[in-house]
């Protein structure tokens, strides 16, 4: 009979939160435009038709009213590449921290 060896006990490591940094910023997703495309509206007032890139197209389902942060393309351009899907926790984690304001989000969530 052979002897149960223990697990050894799993270390939890905190992922550091994808912040804005220069080139890209925080947006809220107000519609699906089709295709792979969505139209966004960011921080700083501006609406930008956003691009959901293969790597996140099937694994990352993107709905109405979700905070994502955004890589744009150029100074001046309406079109930019989304670049991660923040979740609940995170948004929330984002609004104690003061990078959103809290009525930034809940502007979004009456879309839905």
């Amino acid at each position: 009979m052979s002897k149960k060896s223990k697990k050894p006990e799993e270390v939890k490591t905190e992922i550091p939160l994808p912040s804005p940094e220069e080139g890209t910023t925080i947006c809220g997703v107000v519609r699906h435009l089709g295709g792979d495309y969505v139209l966004v509206r960011c921080i700083d007032g501006y609406e930008r038709k956003a691009r959901i890139p293969g790597k996140l197209r099937k694994k990352v389902w993107i709905i109405e009213g979700d905070i994502v942060l955004v890589g744009l393309w150029g100074a001046g351009s309406d079109k930019c590449d989304l670049v991660h899907k923040y979740s609940k926790s995170e948004v929330n984690t984002l609004v104690e921290r003061g990078i959103i304001p809290k009525e930034f989000v809940d502007a979004l969530s009456g879309l839905t």
